[in-house]
């Protein structure tokens, strides 16, 4: 609940819209019910995890991409750096 009760307060303090991005979404008890009812306007998360169920607010960005360009730079001795370092 931390993260939908500060999404909804700084929609209180005038934000004019909010959203989350987390790298593995464990969402369990009521989150999804307390996603779907937050002032967030989108949580997105990584397919790392299997979320249980749908949800309109949540959108789910694959990591396959990211993984497979990683294993093919390890493989032909590529520097992976680029990839984590902004």
């Amino acid at each position: 609940g931390t993260l939908t009760r500060a999404a909804d307060l700084m929609i209180e303090k005038g934000a004019l819209s909010v959203r989350a991005i987390c790298t593995h979404a464990i969402l369990s008890g009521g989150a999804y019910e307390r996603v779907e009812k937050s002032k967030l306007q989108e949580l997105i998360v990584t397919d790392s995890i299997p979320l249980k169920q749908k949800s309109e607010k949540i959108r789910v960005v694959s990591c396959a991409p990211l993984f497979a360009d990683v294993m093919h730079r390890v493989h032909t001795n590529t520097s992976i750096a680029s990839k984590f370092i902004m």
